[in-house]
């Protein structure tokens, strides 16, 4: 009788024990009766029907990530390779949402061979359409592509689709080798389209320069030739100012005036003589050559005075 009573008692904490369920943060509990769905647990201490409810899963309602890594071919037949990295979760916490996660497939395995293989079919088919120099630049239409293509697929699932980033995109050997010539290619085009432009630059102002030099000393010479002539201008009318005034006071005296110019022609014979620094110059300084000077000088004199 007290066998009876002890078993009795063992049984009952047994079942009374497995009446508390404990679900952790991030996750919901389904539980099912005689293998139908019968309702679902949140985060925390719950209560379930001994031996009648049964947790038929846990869910994680938390973001999760798989990398992916598969081939594609373009419209050229050349071959891609992808490197990408997917992140998902579940879209909500409704009671059909968790009841497609929890049905819809068979086991977790299932569903992750289903999402890789949907993403990596909606890729290669977006691929296909594309050549292979376009690939790279579509990095972000590859991703927007695939998006809107799986989103709905997704839903019916229970999850949607929060990132997938496309890591790594790589060609066949020899393509890269080809690809990384014409880089090279195109940089030293661009490195001899830049040279050129600064060796013209290099010119076009050197000749500008040049050009403003020559302008600036023309415009200097013609300056100080302006002054030459100004200055000797001014010269010559000083000289004439000193002999017009001279003639007037040899006049006023009574004098000849071809003492003026007998003391000119000797005043120039002394000039040459002083800065000839070495040249010869020949002059005719005899008393008749003097005479012959001065009776022109007179004479060049008398012409003005009578005009």
């Amino acid at each position: 009788m007290n066998y009876f009573i002890l078993s009795f008692l063992f049984f009952g904490l047994i079942v009374l024990f497995s009446s508390f369920v404990t679900v952790k943060q991030g996750t919901i509990a389904v539980l099912t009766v005689f293998g139908k769905y019968r309702r679902q647990l949140r985060p925390g201490l719950s209560l379930k029907i001994p031996l009648i409810e049964q947790i038929h899963s846990r869910i994680s309602i938390q973001n999760r990530s798989v990398e992916l890594s598969f081939q594609a071919v373009t419209q050229d037949q050349a071959n891609v390779y992808f490197k990408a990295m997917l992140l998902y979760s579940v879209i909500n916490h409704d009671e059909e949402t968790i009841k497609n996660v929890a049905f819809k497939f068979v086991d977790a395995t299932n569903l992750m061979q289903a999402l890789i293989r949907t993403i990596e079919g909606s890729i290669r088919a977006y691929v296909a359409t594309q050549k292979q120099a376009n690939v790279l630049a579509q990095r972000n239409e590859i991703v927007e592509h695939v998006k809107h293509q799986i989103d709905q697929v997704l839903e019916s699932w229970g999850y949607h689709l929060q990132d997938l980033q496309l890591n790594d995109i790589t060609f066949d050997e020899e393509i890269m080798r080809s690809m990384s010539r014409v880089v090279a290619s195109n940089n030293l085009k661009a490195a001899a389209e830049n040279e050129g432009q600064a060796l013209l630059i290099t010119k076009t102002k050197g000749a500008e320069a040049d050009g403003n030099a020559i302008k600036i000393a023309a415009a200097a010479e013609r300056e100080a030739a302006q002054l030459r002539g100004q200055g000797i201008a001014l010269f010559r009318a000083e000289v004439a100012h000193g002999m017009t005034k001279a003639a007037q006071e040899m006049e006023q005296a009574n004098l000849d005036i071809s003492v003026i110019l007998f003391t000119m022609w000797t005043e120039s014979i002394k000039h040459f003589a002083e800065n000839s620094e070495g040249n010869v110059i020949f002059l005719d300084g005899s008393t008749e050559g003097m005479n012959k000077t001065m009776k022109e000088m007179m004479a060049m004199q008398l012409e003005r005075k009578g005009k």
